[in-house]
């Protein structure tokens, strides 16, 4: 098969081995796979893959269908349409992936919002909902909203019934935000907009003494984001006068267990939300596999609504 592949700092079209399904495992002709900041890190050399991931090739999320199964599969059976969340290895033309790490593709998505989807929107359900106990009527505060997991949390949060106000740094992109279900504003001052019961923290250690300033009692500072910085001052005296709580949390190196449960959430609560139209994935731009090197510069280059999709010819 061709895959994305990181050599040197860079990202480049490889042949590799066809995968072969282990015990539990479906292998995957890959339609579309989406990228993703932990993506860039790896290219960089700051995120290696998981142990049992492949090494170099990339890609965390992807949707295609089932063209064999291992031993003990039950959940799927071969031409299924599943998407999936991947340690690794989500952007080449075939991908195995553990029964149990893969979700149904609803009828009404299309390959490229079916690419972007699992790791989005898993990692904004989970920080939501199961982390920060995110209720109806709250308000949310999500910073860096225009981005994938962002955009995933605004909608989230407003099929909940949640009050979500977001942070988009860039004029242009404020108002398709907004439709989402938020009152956009600008970075600066947003403190003065509060207090936040949830803050979705994306962005990174800068927000930090306006997160503080601007949580409610008993308010929830979730951190799954540190692309602007990660080391900051947090003064814990406010932290304790409002009785809050501060938690980080990644998805990549979580043990098969934690992220399964995690995708029956999403199946059980968020997949109705997309077969009924009330979320959607928001794809600022497709590329082929053969300009994947294309597509991460347009990645690193900021200024996007939603999410950058590899499509896969076959």
């Amino acid at each position: 098969m061709r895959a994305a592949t990181i050599r040197d700092g860079s990202v480049v079209v490889e042949d590799h081995a066809d995968p072969e399904p282990a015990k539990n495992e479906v292998l995957v002709r890959v339609r579309a796979a989406g990228l993703n900041g932990a993506d860039i890190m790896q290219r960089a050399g700051r995120y290696p893959a998981p142990p049992g991931e492949p090494p170099d090739i990339p890609g965390l999320e992807m949707a295609g269908e089932v063209v064999a199964v291992g031993p003990g599969v039950q959940r799927f059976s071969e031409g299924d349409r599943v998407m999936a969340i991947v340690g690794g290895g989500g952007q080449g033309e075939l991908c195995a992936v553990h029964e149990r790490a893969a979700m149904p593709v609803p009828e009404n998505m299309d390959w490229d919002s079916a690419g972007g989807f699992p790791e989005v929107f898993t990692t904004a359900h989970d920080a939501l909902f199961t982390q920060a106990e995110l209720r109806a009527g709250e308000r949310l505060l999500v910073h860096g909203a225009a981005g994938g997991v962002g955009t995933a949390a605004v909608q989230l949060g407003s099929a909940l019934g949640a009050r979500v106000t977001a942070t988009v740094r860039r004029e242009e992109a404020r108002p398709e935000v907004e439709r989402l279900g938020a009152t956009v504003i600008a970075p600066e001052g947003f403190e003065e907009h509060g207090p936040f019961d949830v803050i979705l923290e994306l962005v990174g250690a800068p927000n930090l003494a306006g997160n503080l300033r601007a949580l409610g009692m008993q308010g929830r500072i979730a951190v799954i984001g540190i692309a602007a910085g990660a080391k900051g001052e947090i003064n814990l005296a406010q932290l304790l006068a409002k009785r809050g709580r501060l938690h980080a949390s990644m998805l990549r190196a979580r043990p098969l267990e934690d992220k399964a449960l995690a995708q029956r959430l999403v199946e059980k609560h968020v997949l109705p939300l997309v077969e009924s139209g009330a979320v959607r994935v928001p794809v600022a731009e497709t590329f082929p596999l053969d300009r994947v090197a294309d597509a991460y510069e347009r990645f690193t280059e900021g200024g996007k609504l939603g999410k950058i999709v590899l499509r896969m010819a076959h």
